[in-house]
């Protein structure tokens, strides 16, 4: 007896074949492409291993350096997003324009928090996050 919305009755969405609206095709045709990407790169597992690599890559440069510190507790950080401080905020603009030369973009902390975080999603390949140790490694030589 109550009111149900239409989109909501299952009733409409079994007489219709369960085609009652336009199913979003974009977004499902992308996520098809993006699973059978993972399954091709040797599936879930795999794409965890990456991640891991490319976290340990950074996290090992930022904890090795006498520039820079994380500002996750290590036990917190995550695989995809580390957030970091240049020890010495003078050192900054130096830094900043070394990473923008070397082609890397978005590298800018939250405004509340300032500093960097360097994004590893699953796309990012290790080689990408290896530029930004190159430049982290080669700002020892700047200043």
């Amino acid at each position: 007896d109550r009111h149900i919305p239409t989109m909501m009755k299952y009733s409409i969405h079994a007489e219709n074949d369960s085609m009652y609206n336009t199913p979003p095709v974009f977004p499902i045709l992308v996520s098809k492409y993006n699973l059978e990407w993972v399954k091709e790169l040797g599936g879930v597992e795999a794409m965890a291993d990456r991640n891991t690599a490319k976290a340990d890559l950074l996290y090992n440069a930022i904890d090795n350096s006498p520039y820079f510190k994380g500002t996750a507790a290590v036990e917190d950080r995550s695989n995809m997003n580390a957030t970091f401080l240049l020890n010495n905020p003078e050192h900054a603009p130096i830094f900043d324009t070394m990473w923008k030369e070397a082609g890397i973009s978005g590298l800018p902390g939250h405004r509340s928090v300032g500093g960097y975080r360097a994004s590893m999603y699953n796309a990012m390949p290790i080689e990408s996050v290896q530029v930004l140790v190159d430049v982290m490694k080669a700002l020892e030589t700047k200043v």
